[in-house]
């Protein structure tokens, strides 16, 4: 998809100006291992006035929106970065993973229905809310089915999430003195599962590698107790979707797959505009409230992300040793100061936003041990 022989300038791109230091700091050390890796060289964070007019391989922390931030980048295509590219905010955010109440409910400006007409049958039960109005008719719908939950369509690593039970307890939501802030902000409202596993799916395109990989991802406990992103799981190929089905996985697995792809091809459908050379997609199977057992796309990443350190490494790996069809690699997020295990590889150690500490390493195991 992002074939290239041109010799880039890999830089990193910290596009939020009050991005934690645990981020800038990952994204930095991502960009120099990418930069090593392609054999490329390494250009440092982003600067307009040094970097004008170079030749760059961006490395941003966010999908980059609009064309105005796309051309003072000098990115113009899927070649230019890892990472995407969206024409509206709300289309790289959990928003577009279900529709609108009804036809009356506010849409943001470039809404597309017929990406929710596609993805219907990948997705969990659940709306999408970009007003105050809208929010409690959403809620009283959802929850005849049982319990939902509350998602705020900025929000990452689940940070920020809430279980509702009843209306009641909704509309003691509706009357914080952030209500109205929160779902013009935009809001996903969704069924809940218990038991859940959430799968990793997704691609990168990467100069004239493709890769493609599935896996899990797990939660662990910040400094604060709260439950947040603590890893992935990934098993790589090179190749697309076709030669990682062609591995022994799990239905499981190949529904998660499935569920993907489904998802991908509507973004390419219902949003010409958009394009990404990393394609990340979590998919989550557990039981409703009935106990029927459920599996649906939760979201989308098109940026650097919590498994990219895991797919750099993959590339690595597989640059390493041409021949290899598939390589198991670990991305691990912790809370608690500790020594590497052995063979891992650091790629951030220090403060984070929420907590005074987190280490972020890698690992990597044979495919078939």
């Amino acid at each position: 998809m992002t074939p290239t022989n041109r010799k880039k300038l890999v830089v990193a791109h910290s596009v939020r100006p009050d991005a934690p230091q645990h981020e800038v700091e990952t994204n930095h050390a991502l960009a120099r291992w990418l930069a090593q890796v392609l054999g490329f060289k390494f250009g440092g964070s982003y600067d307009p006035e040094h970097h004008s007019g170079r030749d760059l391989y961006l490395l941003p922390t966010q999908t980059i929106v609009g064309a105005a931030a796309a051309r003072k980048l000098g990115v113009s295509g899927p070649e230019d970065l890892w990472g995407g590219y969206v024409e509206h905010d709300f289309i790289c955010t959990k928003a577009i993973s279900h529709g609108l109440r009804n036809k009356n409910a506010f849409a943001p400006h470039g809404w597309s229905p017929l990406f929710c007409e596609r993805v219907r049958n990948v997705v969990l039960e659940g709306l999408s809310v970009f007003s105050l109005d809208d929010a409690r008719p959403a809620a009283e719908h959802l929850l005849g089915s049982g319990p939902i939950r509350l998602k705020p369509i900025h929000a990452c690593a689940g940070r920020g999430q809430e279980v509702i039970q009843s209306l009641e307890q909704f509309d003691a939501i509706l009357g914080r003195p952030d209500a109205k802030a929160l779902f013009t902000e935009g809001v996903v409202l969704e069924q809940d599962l218990t038991e859940v596993v959430t799968h990793s799916v997704g691609q990168s395109f990467i100069g004239d590698t493709v890769l493609s990989y599935c896996g899990d991802q797990y939660l662990t406990a910040d400094g604060h107790g709260e439950q947040v992103y603590g890893g992935s799981n990934l098993l790589v190929v090179q190749g697309g979707y076709d030669e990682l089905l062609e591995l022994q996985l799990p239905d499981d697995v190949r529904l998660a797959i499935r569920q993907a792809q489904v998802f991908d091809r509507a973004a390419d459908e219902a949003y010409p505009g958009f394009y990404a050379s990393r394609r990340n997609y979590d998919i989550a199977q557990g039981l409703d409230s009935n106990g029927t057992q459920r599996s649906g796309v939760l979201e989308q990443s098109w940026r650097m992300g919590g498994a990219s350190s895991a797919e750099v490494a993959a590339l690595q790996s597989f640059v390493n040793d041409p021949q290899m069809s598939a390589i198991r690699v670990s991305s691990v997020e912790t809370y608690i100061d500790q020594a590497l295990p052995a063979d891992a590889i650091e790629v951030y150690r220090g403060p984070a936003h929420n907590s005074e500490f987190l280490l972020k390493y890698v690992t990597v195991k044979s495919y078939d041990g």
